[in-house]
């Protein structure tokens, strides 16, 4: 049974929120680069793109974090900038929902490897089910889950929507 948490307004308002809180943190920065983890995090990290191009002068630059999220290891995590682009930038690492911390512990652990000026994470949904000692920096929500309940987010043209399932 879905139960909805977030509804396309909603939404809406928190990624102006959170777009305002990373402009406010970056104020006297030229460049911030969003990183938006593939899939969901991508579409969510573009839509705080969309909101930080109309509130500030800084150029904002939206860079695609790609990895095997069941096994992030194997894989590897790739950008689609080379570590040049970012090397001593201001740089959101973006997903969309924050659940064990695999994902964005990666992430953050890519990133770590190159000297940066800043790095902070953000999130539309935090699960508060984190195995490794990552935080959101920017979130949307909190929730207070089980483990068997399952954080469902569409990003569809004027209808986003988060489900509790």
């Amino acid at each position: 049974m879905e139960h909805k948490i977030l509804s396309h307004q909603q939404i809406q308002h928190k990624i102006r929120r959170i777009a305002y809180q990373i402009y406010e943190a970056n104020v006297s920065e030229k460049e911030i680069m969003i990183a938006g983890i593939d899939g969901d995090g991508l579409q969510f990290a573009k839509k705080i793109q969309s909101v930080l191009q109309d509130i500030t002068e800084a150029e904002i630059t939206l860079c695609k974090v790609s990895m095997d999220k069941e096994n992030p290891l194997k894989s590897g995590v790739t950008t689609s900038i080379p570590e040049e682009g970012y090397k001593n930038k201001s740089v959101v690492l973006v997903d969309d929902v924050l659940n064990s911390g695999t994902t964005l512990i990666y992430g953050v652990h890519h990133f770590l490897k190159t000297p940066l000026k800043q790095l902070k994470t953000a999130v539309l949904v935090n699960r508060n089910h984190k195995k490794y000692p990552v935080k959101a920096d920017y979130k949307g929500i909190s929730l207070s889950t089980s483990l068997h309940e399952h954080v469902n987010v569409k990003f569809q043209a004027k209808n986003d929507v988060v489900y509790l399932d």
